[in-house]
């Protein structure tokens, strides 16, 4: 028999599908299940299980199920269960959707091998109060594979240099759409995008009014492929020419380009995290993060001038000296995210000594 550990789980591998690679997501999910206090929670695509088993023996949650299609799947977590002493849990053998199609939970979350596209009507009918999602398929949602991305999206994706942030809010800009449709509104609390995969957690909240109001933090994104400027946009009505090199632009969205980090739920949560030194360092990098749609990479930016990169901090530093607001971002190590337009960011980048002519 082969026995694994993850957290404070031992649990057979064997006979449904495991990802070690995705622990870092589930010491997270533990650790924000924990510090909003959920105590009805749904792993609605479990597989080998180990997601909710660790939010029910780690996570505090008083009422766990655990939901897979495979009958196989759901015998391995019931022997997961009774051999980490987990008493009343349920497990059922379901079409997730059909499940979530029929019942409430209080957070509901998705974590598919893949798009979370074909779940997210059912789990927005679900979901009470909190909505965790994962999605894998991050080539169609950053822009690689346009045609899929329109289709499981119904949104534009574009391949800039800040694709990763792209995939996020085009992924939240579908939630948003879901939840709307039956009259409820979303706030994002984290958003990260880590190796291959995108994570968001949404507070959820009913009323037509708030879904009215939250679909109004949606909208789209005007980008210039020659220069690396971009524009923000409330309606799809683009100028069509670049305001920065007057060169041909392309339209993005729908996306959701309302704030995706909420500094003061990521604090306790990551006070659940003490001595997860890669968990920490991610959602402290999140709560540093200015709330400013998109990035800017330096040395992209350094590569069309000419320059040679300098000190990002320095930079930083040069453009809150001007009056914006900047940041770096989790998102990308050499990204800068501020509210300043690109030919302000050359500008600081030249007037901080961020580089020289090569």
């Amino acid at each position: 028999m082969n026995l694994l550990l993850e957290g404070t789980i031992t649990f057979e591998g064997d006979g449904a599908f495991y990802n070690p690679r995705m622990k870092l997501n589930r010491d997270i999910g533990v650790a924000m299940a924990r510090s909003l206090g959920v105590s009805d929670y749904l792993d609605a695509l479990s597989a080998s299980g180990i997601r909710g088993l660790r939010m029910a023996k780690e996570g505090g949650i008083k009422k766990v199920v655990l939901n897979d299609i495979s009958p196989r799947a759901c015998e391995l977590i019931a022997r997961n269960a009774a051999r980490n002493e987990l008493e009343g849990l349920e497990v059922c053998n379901c079409d997730a959707n059909v499940l979530m199609h029929s019942r409430h939970f209080e957070a509901v979350d998705l974590d598919p091998f893949g798009s979370p596209s074909p779940f997210l009507s059912a789990a927005a009918s679900s979901a009470r109060s909190y909505l965790f999602i994962t999605a894998t398929d991050t080539a169609p949602l950053c822009g690689a594979h346009l045609s899929s991305g329109i289709r499981k999206y119904m949104a534009r994706p574009l391949n800039t240099d800040y694709h990763r942030e792209m995939g996020a809010r085009v992924l939240l800009g579908l939630a948003a759409r879901e939840l709307a449709r039956v009259d409820k509104a979303m706030q994002p609390l984290l958003t990260h995008a880590t190796q291959h995969y995108l994570r968001t957690y949404l507070r959820v909240c009913k009323g037509a009014a708030l879904a009215d109001r939250c679909l109004q933090e949606m909208g789209y994104l005007e980008h210039c492929f020659r220069c690396g400027s971009f524009h923000l946009l409330a309606e799809p009505r683009p100028e069509g020419r670049c305001r920065a090199c007057n060169e041909a632009t392309t339209l993005a969205g729908p996306l959701w380009l309302g704030k995706i980090q909420e500094q003061e739920v990521i604090g306790p949560a990551l006070e659940q995290l003490q001595g997860n030194r890669p968990a920490e360092k991610l959602l402290d990098s999140c709560a540093r993060e200015i709330d400013a749609p998109m990035y800017y990479d330096h040395h992209s930016i350094c590569e069309r001038l000419n320059l040679t990169p300098g000190k990002i901090e320095v930079l930083l530093d040069d453009l809150r000296s001007r009056g914006w607001r900047a940041s770096r971002t989790h998102f990308c190590g050499v990204g800068i995210k501020t509210d300043a337009p690109l030919r302000e960011v050359e500008a600081a980048m030249i007037g901080a000594g961020g580089g020289q002519n090569l």
